[in-house]
């Protein structure tokens, strides 16, 4: 199975959720080129952007999951290759 390369944008309104979202993005740590998160304080809100390279259900199941979790949001935007 060949593999594509995304953005997956998350947006976390409950800090409680990042020890959770960091253990998922470590189980899928070997598809990930990278990852940046923003606090934005004054909005009460973390933005983390992760860089992917993997196959598609990969991707899906990874925002799938942490999408899933109380007061986060997950969208994956996709390469055409």
């Amino acid at each position: 199975m060949g593999t594509r390369v995304a953005i997956i944008a998350i947006l976390v309104q409950n800090r409680q959720a990042s020890a959770t979202i960091n253990e998922i993005l470590h189980e899928y740590g070997e598809y990930i080129i990278g990852r940046m998160g923003l606090p934005y304080k004054s909005k009460g809100v973390n933005i983390i952007s992760i860089a992917v390279d993997a196959p598609q259900d990969k991707i899906a199941a990874l925002s799938g999951k942490i999408g899933a979790l109380k007061d986060v949001s997950a969208k994956t935007v996709y390469s055409d290759f």
